[in-house]
């Protein structure tokens, strides 16, 4: 039987802010690589084995840039499951694991990768894997146990018995228990990776946690299909337990197996594990995009829009976006959260949003905003087209500056292209589409008395919203 990648891509990486957001998340950014997100790389990384066609567990709100990074792989077929709450580890990938029977039967074989790890020597992960297959095919439910480099204190550990035996899980330690676990020798990190077949899984989850085979599996009955996604009864999910698969079925089961990894890992789950992971310079430092360091050590920059000089510091991390910039001590890399909550208090939307949101049919930039007025760049992707809508709050007026707009605007259908313009009142039924083969470039001025998103009255939209 083939292996099934099942990619879990609910979380929002909040210690990592600014650069992820609730609504571009660290899965979808490339903090690693130049070119690939972590998500990608987790998709890359199993190219190698013999795969079937993957799932990926997201939520709603990401469920177009999971489309569209799958889409920039040429990875086609793929099950993009919606969850409609967030419910932890245990849910999600009993979601999957009924996808994975309707779609393949029984004895699929699940391979269960979150979306934000990095690994670098992929043989070695190859290799794993092959060596876990075999368990997996006699209905173990293995996980996998990176072999500790240093007592960290921010991952739950293994204790590896006889066989690959879990003689034990343990929680997050201490740094003395930590430096004990790692001078035994007997114990790994807990890397969150599994490999079984769906029917495994569903029987050890139904025996100890029946509550949550139950609830998953009526939602689940009551799914449908929109576009390219799976969408899950969110009345009945919602009725889920929320909790993780080490303690639902993991930790009870009496059929888990622990297979070594040898190779590099990394969750970067804060700044400080991106740093630690990182290649440095003369001076310690990561520094990334356009930085200028002098008389300072062991820091991570990265500016992703202007320059960002540094001088005569220590032990920071610095990044820095077009509406936001961190600077904090790289010791308190867990606090970034308490930041985050208080930006969500207040009201604010740093936590959420780029400047620069990403939509199906392309991108926005908001460039200006005043009182009654705001300034967007919009870019709409060939054979993209926005919503029929209207404002009851806000006119338009929209120039092209590159690309070919196919502009309905009241009763009107017509053709602009560069340097032209088209207004758009109040209350005007609108449509906008890029016809061409070309990216559409436009600025577009609102004005009026509210200028929120929520200003939309959609009459039809080709992706579903």
């Amino acid at each position: 039987m083939k292996i099934i990648p099942v990619i879990l891509s609910g979380g929002v990486g909040s210690r990592l802010w600014p650069l992820s957001r609730e609504h571009f998340p660290k899965q979808c950014l490339p903090l690693t690589d130049t070119e690939y997100s972590l998500l990608q790389q987790t998709m890359l990384r199993t190219a190698a084995l013999d795969v079937v066609s993957p799932i990926v567990v997201c939520n709603e709100d990401h469920r177009f840039l999971i489309a569209q990074q799958l889409q920039a792989l040429k990875v086609k077929d793929a099950s993009i499951v919606l969850e409609p709450k967030g419910r932890n580890t245990a849910p999600a990938i009993a979601l999957a694991a009924l996808e994975a029977q309707r779609c393949h039967g029984n004895e699929a074989l699940l391979l269960v990768l979150p979306a934000d790890h990095v690994i670098r020597d992929v043989a070695a992960f190859e290799a794993t894997i092959q060596q876990a297959v075999m368990l997996a095919n006699e209905n173990a439910l293995v996980t996998f146990g990176v072999q500790p480099t240093r007592p960290e204190t921010g991952y739950g550990y293994i204790r590896a018995g006889e066989d690959y035996a879990v003689a034990e899980f343990v929680e997050k330690p201490n740094l003395e228990k930590a430096q004990a676990y790692l001078d035994s020798g007997d114990y790994l990190w807990n890397s969150g990776m599994f490999l079984f077949r769906a029917k495994a899984f569903l029987d050890e989850l139904a025996l100890h946690r029946g509550d949550i085979f139950q609830t998953v599996s009526q939602a689940y009955q009551e799914r449908s299909e929109d576009l390219d996604f799976v969408r899950i009864d969110a009345e009945l999910f919602a009725q889920c337990p929320e909790e993780s698969i080490d303690f639902a079925v993991m930790e009870p089961t009496k059929k888990a197996k622990v297979v070594p990894y040898a190779g590099d890992w990394s969750d970067i789950g804060a700044w400080d594990a991106l740093y630690d992971y990182a290649d440095k310079d003369a001076d310690n430092n990561v520094l990334l995009g356009d930085v200028m360091a002098e008389g300072s050590t062991d820091c991570l920059i990265r500016s992703e829009s202007r320059l960002v000089a540094a001088v005569g510091v220590r032990d920071l991390v610095i990044v820095e976006t077009a509406d936001a910039v961190l600077v904090m001590d790289k010791n308190n890399a867990q606090d970034v959260k308490k930041i985050v909550k208080r930006i969500q208090a207040e009201g604010r939307e740093e936590h959420m949003y780029h400047t620069t949101v990403h939509r199906p049919w392309g991108t926005y930039q908001t460039v200006d905003l005043g009182h009654r007025h705001q300034v967007k760049r919009i870019m709409v992707k060939p054979g993209e087209k926005l919503s029929v809508q209207m404002h009851h709050h806000r006119a338009e007026h929209w120039v092209v500056v590159s690309g070919t707009a196919k502009v309905q605007n009241g009763d009107r259908e017509i053709l602009l292209t560069e340097n032209e313009s088209t207004y758009i009142p109040v209350g005007v039924v609108h449509a906008l589409e890029n016809p061409g083969k070309i990216p559409l470039e436009l600025v577009e001025v609102q004005s009026g008395s509210y200028l929120g998103e929520d200003d939309i009255v959609r009459f039809s939209d080709r992706y579903g919203r």
